[in-house]
């Protein structure tokens, strides 16, 4: 009678891992189900190349995923931890002007990779100091931040660059490159280290003492430092670390895609990344899942325009689907996702 109560408990607990499994994974699993799809459909099509479009797909989809990725990750840590960051947008723009900046004035691109995360963290303290010392409300904070970074790197911008009329190219990151059967695959620095980023952060979060305690200070910060966790200092390094992936994002953009600076380049990629936290329950693996979802809605225009010409009508269509499915996350319509209960909520010690 036992043992069958104690195999009974184990499948219970089997059962409930690979539930867990599938929430956290089932965004890159509709993803992947979606390529599916569209190779299936490319097979039928008269003179088609269904293994080289779906690698197509396949290598647009990594590379469009890659800022909002990190985005994701970004406000993932600082959120978890019970910071709201809307300011991922102006800490990505941030990482992307430092980076492209240092590139050009020194000629090497990899310093501009280094640069680029710590001037992410360099605006992300601003962000914490004002929401966690002077208790200023986060949206606030985040939003004078996104001001702050679009007003400042346009100024730098043409202080460094047009007024004394420099040389704006930074070069690009190495790309790697290879073969499956006779397609090419292409996939660039900055999203192998975003790919690398998710599985780092899932361990983080919820294999670790310190992810206990930062899920703990969003929690519940009165009962984490009745256990003796400092709230203040858990809160000031999640979104330093914050600040670091944003920064790092930015350099998608700079780095890794064109190869200089542009005002406004990250083009909203912040906001998308914000809902695919919330579209991905606040989880890393859930987070990349959205991530996936959107770069595919983004990199699901260059294929059609590449495999049928340009279509105004379907390109303003492939091309408006990640607003549109951001709104669809946001309003609630794929399911309600419970944030971190102190999330927002400045912490006064007593």
């Amino acid at each position: 009678m036992a043992q069958a109560l104690v195999d009974r408990e184990e499948k219970i607990d089997s059962t409930r891992s690979v539930r867990q499994y599938l929430r956290h994974t089932r965004w890159p699993l509709v993803a992947l189900a979606l390529l599916v799809l569209i190779f299936i459909w490319r097979s039928f099509g008269e003179n088609s190349q269904p293994l080289i479009d779906l690698v197509s797909i396949i290598t647009l989809t990594l590379s469009f995923a890659t800022p909002i990725t990190l985005g994701a990750l970004s406000g993932t840590f600082s959120e978890r931890s019970g910071v709201v960051n809307i300011g991922i947008e102006g800490m990505m723009l941030t990482g992307a002007f430092f980076g492209a900046m240092v590139g050009a004035l020194t000629g090497n691109v990899w310093l501009g990779l280094i640069i680029a995360p710590f001037s992410g963290i360099g605006v992300a303290l601003i962000h914490a100091v004002l929401s966690i010392y002077f208790r200023v409300d986060q949206i606030i904070s985040g939003t004078v931040i996104n001001i702050f970074a679009f007003g400042l790197t346009a100024y730098l911008y043409s202080l460094v660059f047009t007024s004394s009329r420099r040389n704006t190219d930074s070069g690009k990151l190495p790309s790697i490159e290879f073969k499956i059967g006779l397609a090419p695959f292409q996939i660039g620095l900055v999203s192998i280290l975003a790919i690398v980023l998710i599985f780092v952060a899932h361990y983080i979060i919820f294999y670790t003492t310190w992810g206990l305690r930062t899920r703990a200070v969003g929690e519940n910060p009165r009962a984490a430092d009745t256990a003796g966790v400092n709230v203040f200092k858990m809160r000031y390094i999640n979104v330093l670390i914050s600040g670091f992936l944003a920064g790092l994002g930015g350099t998608y953009f700079s780095l890794q895609v064109v190869g200089y600076f542009k005002e406004g380049m990250t083009n909203g990629s912040g906001f998308i990344a914000l809902a695919a936290m919330i579209f991905g329950k606040w989880t890393p693996l859930g987070a990349w899942g959205a991530a996936l979802l959107f770069g595919f809605c983004q990199g699901l225009d260059s294929a059609l325009q590449s495999w049928y010409g340009q279509i105004a009508w379907l390109h303003t269509i492939t091309q408006a689907l990640p607003y549109v499915v951001t709104i669809v996350v946001l309003t609630g319509f794929v399911g309600r996702s419970r944030p971190p209960a102190a999330v927002g909520v400045p912490y006064v010690k007593q």
